[in-house]
Order: C-alpha cells, then sequence, then structure tokens
C-alpha cells in the first residue's frame, strides 16, 4: 500500500525545487549574519576597543537611521549609483561590440586581445594619481576608474561567448540561407548570451569596487567612498560601518537580485533551448 501511495506521488517541479533552494541559501545566508553580528557586538561590548573605535551595533543603526531620514546617505548614494552605472553602461557600450568583433574577426583578436592581457592585471585604482594629473578631482577621474575596471570583464566574457558558439549551429543557419545580420540575432547573441550576462554581472562587481575606493582619493565631495574617508578624519566609526551597511546592501541587490536573476533566468532558458534541440 505504501509503494503505491509513493509511485502515485507527484515529484516536486522545477519551481518548487528552486523555490526551496532559495528559501534554504537564505536562511543560511541569514544565519551567518546573525552570527557574525552577535560576534562583532559582544566584542564591541567586551571593553577590549574603545568605543569611539568600535561602537555597538544600535549605535551604528541610530546614526545610519538618521542619515537616511535627513536624506544625506540617501544623496551619497545617489552620487555613488551615477558614476557606477555611467561607468558601466560605458564599458557595456565599448567593451560588448568589441568583444563580439574579437570573436568574429580574427585581426580584431589579435590586436586587442594581447592589449587586454597587459592592461587587465593593473588595478583600476593604481590609475587614480595618474587621472587626476590629468582630468582633476570630481566625477570624471571616478566615472573612468569605473569604465577601466568594468571593461575588461565585459570584453572578455562577450569574446568567449562568441567564441563558444556552436560553428554547427553557425554552417547550419549559412545553410539554409541565413546572411550575417540573421546569423548575429539569431545564433551569435542567443548562444553567446550566458556570458555577457556573466561578464555583465563581473563588471558590476568590479565597478562597485572600484567607484568606492575612486571616491575615497579622486571625488572632491559626496559619494559612499567620500563619507567613509571624510568620517576617518573625525574617527566617526559609526559613520563610516553605517556607509559600509549601505555599500553592502546596495551591492548585494544588484549583484545577487537583479543581475544573478538575469543569469540564472538566461541560462535555464538556453539550457532548455538546448535541450529542445538535441
Amino acid at each position: 500500500m505504501s509503494t503505491t501511495t509513493a509511485a502515485t506521488t507527484p515529484a516536486p517541479t522545477a519551481s518548487a525545487q528552486a523555490a526551496s533552494a532559495r528559501a534554504t541559501s537564505a536562511y543560511r545566508a541569514g544565519l551567518t549574519l546573525l552570527i557574525v553580528a552577535a560576534v562583532y557586538e559582544a566584542t564591541a561590548r567586551s571593553g577590549a576597543f574603545p568605543p569611539a573605535l568600535l561602537p555597538t551595533l544600535p549605535k551604528v543603526a541610530a546614526t545610519l537611521w538618521d542619515l537616511l531620514l535627513d536624506g544625506t546617505m540617501l544623496e551619497h548614494a545617489g552620487y555613488t549609483m551615477y558614476r557606477v552605472l555611467f561607468g558601466l553602461a560605458l564599458a557595456v557600450a565599448v567593451g560588448l561590440p568589441l568583444g563580439i568583433l574579437m570573436g568574429r574577426m580574427r585581426s580584431v583578436e589579435n590586436f586587442c586581445l594581447p592589449l587586454a592581457s597587459a592592461l587587465m592585471p593593473i588595478p583600476s585604482l593604481a590609475w587614480v594619481p595618474i587621472f587626476i594629473l590629468w582630468f582633476g578631482l570630481g566625477n570624471t577621474v571616478a566615472i573612468l576608474i569605473v569604465f577601466y575596471a568594468a571593461l575588461f570583464p565585459m570584453l572578455l566574457n562577450a569574446w568567449s561567448g562568441v567564441r563558444a558558439v556552436n560553428p554547427l549551429w553557425l554552417r547550419a543557419a549559412g545553410a539554409m540561407g541565413a546572411d550575417e545580420r540573421a546569423l548575429f540575432w539569431k545564433v551569435i547573441v542567443p548562444g553567446a548570451s550566458p556570458f555577457i550576462i556573466t561578464g555583465l554581472r563581473q563588471a558590476f562587481l568590479r565597478a562597485w569596487i572600484a567607484v568606492v575606493g575612486a571616491e575615497m582619493l579622486a571625488a572632491s565631495d559626496w559619494g559612499l567612498g567620500w563619507v567613509i574617508f571624510d568620517a576617518k578624519e573625525f574617527l566617526n566609526a559609526d559613520v563610516m560601518l553605517a556607509s559600509l551597511v549601505v555599500i553592502g546592501l546596495i551591492g548585494f541587490v544588484f549583484e545577487r537580485l537583479v543581475f544573478g536573476s538575469i543569469e540564472r533566468a538566461t541560462v535555464m532558458r538556453w539550457g532548455m533551448v538546448r535541450t529542445a534541440k538535441s
């Protein structure tokens, strides 16, 4: 009787399994954050460090709330997001088509790939002093640093995605009369899309890291990185930690909830298409 019941019980659907996996991941992440917060709070209240250097979590939360209420933190976050999105958009506008051209044209690849291999290992913040000499302080330097940091993940992932497209699909589409335009939109772009989305996600991560450092060094005013650097001069550790909370929260929302969701949806859709083709 139990065997019959087990046999007739429907298996969990893919959506239910995905929802369960997300719930488990969220639970583990929440548990980890709670443990880290408890350890931090215990250390802050132990007296091992002066309260001015290691404020308690309620103090940090109160400071963050005050900065949110008067709009200061939101304005700084707005400046940082403007610099990130502007620089990221420039990196996508340059890196995506150039990466596709590298994947399709051997001459472009031979010219650009050694250049990218030489420039990519240079940390983006190493360019800050040079950019300050060339462009002065302000938005221009921060946006250029973001552009430099985000360019190479976008470029190389687009190149890898185009190179990874199955040549059989290209030949089959060409045999059926597809021109270069149809090949690009119907075969190359869908085939390279998982790599492109991954490149966009990696580009945002590098851009988000770079903009905070650039704001600490080059921003004349405004920005989350500038808040941290300015608070250091007055030993306002609660302001610095509150800014770090905002930086981490915004980065998490974009990296996991925005780009992560797009990447998972693209990969799942591409996997279904490949299964159907096979």
